[in-house]
């Protein structure tokens, strides 16, 4: 294990520009959902992971289940959360708590990217696709 050392991560123009930005699915081709680790690398002796997602303009997430909880903070732009069978309006500033086995998806509003907060714990379940062909209206 490498030392961990305090730091400050600036948000910027480019949100977070110097964190590595991946692809949301390993297979997917083009920008449609990202991902950034924030916090809780393999060094950083966190329990959990603190993830930044976004969602380009009229675009989703699979949708899914796992047997983990998690807790979503949205940061910018317009949206909606299915959970289960219910959707929800999301704006900045949101609390959205996931229950375990609970099916979800994130869906961006046409117009503008969708950008949340994911808080997970490190040692999780592989998600359960239950859409392969997830669609922007839900």
């Amino acid at each position: 294990m490498t030392e961990t050392r305090s730091r400050v991560v600036r948000w910027g123009s480019g949100r977070w520009p110097e964190l590595p930005v991946r692809r949301y699915r390993e297979t997917e081709e083009g920008p449609r959902v990202t991902r950034r680790l924030l916090a809780g690398g393999e060094d950083e002796g966190l329990a959990g992971e603190l993830r930044y997602f976004e969602v380009a303009a009229g675009e989703t997430t699979r949708f899914e289940r796992h047997e983990h909880a998690h807790v979503v903070v949205a940061l910018t732009g317009r949206g909606h959360v299915r959970l289960g069978d219910e959707l929800h309006p999301l704006e900045p500033f949101d609390l959205v708590y996931v229950a375990p086995s609970t099916p979800h998806r994130f869906l961006a509003d046409r117009g503008e990217p969708l950008g949340f907060l994911c808080l997970v714990d490190k040692e999780r379940d592989r998600p359960e696709e239950l859409d392969p062909q997830p669609s922007p209206s839900g």
